[in-house]
Order: structure tokens, then sequence, then C-alpha cells
């Protein structure tokens, strides 16, 4: 045992190297807001009820959304937030499917409802920024329609904003379909769902939480964002150039205006999880090229390694770009350790103790994730009944960090487009690109041998 333990000490620099980044990225900073969760009690502040609600704006992009439409509108209808007070828009995007006969049915089925069609040049960005000046409500809401709101989340969006006047725009909380997942048969895809709904809390009850205190949020959820109108008008609207226009707009107003861009966790948008690993690959590049995009859009001339105390966008692209290259050598560099002296129970232990401390951030989220759903009963239980995907996480994201990690090369090679390939795309092509390779490499052999 002594003799591991000095071996332990020994290798501490390659122990130190490993940890660094984890330990100060991820867990100090998940640790620290929590310890900041027990000090405040988990007490929510008294919040002011105004004796007139103002009239609400909500934006719905539409293409090929027959399936999802109906439903989302309904949320709409359904919510505690009065009809009489909600304008809906639906934006179509040159859509080829039935969604304008859902569209007339739910017109007919909420008659209550003020909603109107308009048709709008394509992309969602055109389509989002053609209805904004179609708009009359005082805070503006932009919805995904493949996803429902949780019905106090309208309200909730409109009480923050009118006890945060300084606050320009929010971001609800966006989680996937619970019923979706209980729903799931294969196995594989079961266990990606879950995870990937542990992720969604994580990033906004934990992570935004704490990037919304500090007015450092990186980006609205595009799926579910709202704003104040005069705020929203003073920008230059969404950025038709980029795959990552939520990311932009939240650019355009705390960079461009000044203004505070925050997370309401209250306000709960319920979206359709993912369809299987082809759609996760696609997606996490996408979201990867967009923040690369703006960031090099906003602040190209801004950011400088010696800010890095000062500027949380310094640490972010540090943690998000930079560290992720040596993260992904180092998963190949554990194996090929063995072969320069380094103990196969060091790098097994190594392997240990860093899913260990992920698994324990995991648990201090999960913790904390628990008590800010403590309001909403249905959704507490179902998260606490999850509790065993904190050993599963670890993986998950490995997998998230290196389909990033493809990202940052695809977007520095490819030009930018809103539709990635596939993962089944991708492994098609590395496939013909190692058979051909193999089958030169037969052919020299050949050419060789005879020559010899």
């Amino acid at each position: 045992m002594n003799i591991v333990f000095d071996h332990l000490i020994f290798n501490m620099g390659f122990w130190l190297t490993w940890l660094l980044i984890p330990i100060v990225f991820e867990i100090l900073p998940t640790s620290w807001h929590f310890l900041t969760l027990m000090k405040q009690g988990y007490t929510k502040k008294d919040i002011i009820v105004p004796e007139k609600l103002p009239m609400i704006s909500v934006i719905l992009p539409v293409y090929n959304s027959s399936k999802t439409l109906y439903a989302c509108i309904a949320s709409i209808h359904n919510s505690t937030y009065p009809n009489q007070l909600i304008q809906v828009i639906v934006a179509n995007n040159h859509s080829t499917d039935s969604s304008f006969d859902e569209y007339s049915r739910a017109q007919q089925a909420f008659s209550d409802l003020r909603i109107q069609w308009m048709n709008t040049n394509k992309g969602k960005s055109q389509a989002l920024n053609a209805a904004i000046y179609n708009s009359t409500g005082q805070y503006i809401v932009n919805l995904d329609t493949d996803g429902v709101l949780e019905e106090n989340a309208l309200y909730n969006l409109v009480l923050h904003f009118e006890n945060n006047q300084h606050d320009a725009a929010v971001t609800g909380t966006v989680l996937t379909k619970k019923e979706d997942i209980n729903a799931t048969k294969n196995i594989f895809l079961s266990i990606l769902r879950n995870n990937e709904y542990y992720e969604y809390a994580q990033s906004f009850l934990a992570g935004r939480n704490i990037e919304s205190a500090r007015n450092e949020l990186f980006t609205m959820s595009g799926a579910f964002s709202a704003f104040r109108r005069e705020a929203l008008l003073g920008t230059y609207l969404y950025n038709t150039q980029t795959v990552g226009e939520d990311a932009d707009m939240t650019f355009q107003l705390r960079e461009r205006l000044g203004s505070a861009v925050k997370l309401c966790y209250d306000a709960i948008f319920y979206v359709e999880p993912i369809s299987g690993l082809d759609e996760l690959y696609v997606q996490r590049q996408r979201w990867q090229r967009g923040e690369i995009e703006v960031t090099r859009h906003f602040m190209k001339d801004t950011l400088r390694i010696t800010d890095f105390f000062q500027n949380f966008m310094v640490g972010r692209l540090m943690f998000d770009h930079t560290f992720i290259f040596p993260r992904t050598i180092w998963i190949a560099a554990l194996f090929v350790l063995i072969f320069f002296g380094y103990s196969p129970l060091i790098i097994a232990l190594s392997i240990i103790f860093m899913y260990l401390l992920y698994v324990f951030n995991s648990l201090i989220n999960f913790i904390s994730i628990s008590i800010l759903l403590r309001h909403f009963d249905q959704e507490s239980r179902f998260f606490r009944k999850k509790w065993w995907v904190i050993f599963t996480l670890p993986t998950y994201n490995m997998l998230c960090a290196m389909i990033r990690f493809i990202g940052i090369i695809n977007t520095i090679i490819i030009p930018a487009q809103w539709q990635s390939r596939s993962f089944a795309d991708e492994k098609k092509s590395v496939k013909q690109v190692v058979w051909h390779d193999y089958d030169r490499f037969k052919k020299r052999n050949k050419k060789y041998d005879e020559e010899s």
C-alpha cells in the first residue's frame, strides 16, 4: 500500500495537470453557487404583482410544424396569463406541410385568443424580424413550436420584468418533455434522453443561474426568450448571417447597448427530447459554430489573455475552445502513457478519480436543482427519480465535448451553414477514407513486392 501511495506522490505533477481544468472551471464554481444558495436560504424574494398586467406578443416561427403547432398554441391558451392580453403571431417560414391547417384549427378552437398568420422570407431570423415589426405587446416572447409552456411560464416572465426594471431580456428554463422520455423503449436512446434532460436542467438551473447573477449569460435560449419591446427595437434585430442568432442578440443587448440579460428560472418551456445521436451531433456542432461566430464578431478586438480574471468571455472561450484540445488529446494520451513508463495503476486511478470528481460535481448540481424545482411538484418528483444520471453524466458530457471539438474543426474548414453533416454521414465519410487509404496501401505493397 505504501508503494502505491509513494507512487501517487511521485506522479503529483501528472495528477495536477489532469485535474486542474475541471476543478477550476467546473467544480469550484458549482460549489460556490451551492454555498451561495445555502446562504440565501433558498428563499424567493418578494414579488410585486402589478394592478394592471401588460399586453404581450408571442412569436412562433414556423417551418413544417404541423405535428406540434396546435399543442404549442394550446399551451399558450391554457396558461394562467389572461388570453385577452396575448397576441400570437405565427410567422410562417416557407412551410410545405399542413402547418396552416393546424393554425386554422387552433384559431377556431381558441377564439378568445388573438392569433394571426403571416408569411415571411426564408430563415428563422427573417421570420422573427418580420413578426417583431408586427407585434404590439409591451413584452415580446419568442417560442419554438416544438414545445409547450408550463402553465405559469408567461405569468412568471411578466412578473420578472415588472420587478426587475433594468433587465432588457430574459431567457426561460428549457427542459425536455417528461412523457416522451418515459415512453422511450430503446435503452440507448432512453439513456441519451435522460442525460439530455439532466443536462438541460443543469445548464439552466445551475450554470445559467450563476451566469445570470453576474450578467454574464452567454446566450439566451432560442427556444424560449423574452424582451422589453423598446430594448429589442433598439438592436439590429436578429442577425441573418449566423447560425447563432440567439447568442448574437444576447451580445447586442449586453455588449452594444449595455443592458442586462437574465434568467427567469421559474418560467419553464418543454421541448421534444433528442431523436438520437445524429441530432445530437448536428445540434451541438451548430451551437459551437454559433458561439465562435458571435464571439469573433463582437469581441475579436477586446479579448486578451491578460483579462482572464476580468473578462468572463476569456475564461469561457479558454474552457470551451482552448482547453478542449488538450482535454481531447489526454483521452488518447492516457493509454499511450503506458508506453512512456507510467503505471497502468496510476492511469486507472486517474480515470476513476476524475470520474468521481465529475460525479461529485453532478451531485452538487442535483441538490441545487432539486431545491430550485421545489415549487413545481411534478417536475421535482420526476427530477429526483433521475438521481442515477449523476453516474452517467460524465460520459455523456465527454461525448458532447468531443462533438464540440469536431465542431471547432468544421467551423474552421467548412463554410457557414445551418445544417451540419449528421453523425451517420460523417461515419460514412470516415469509413470511405479509411478503406481508400487501406486500398492504396495494399496496392503500393503489392507493387513493392513485385519490384523486389
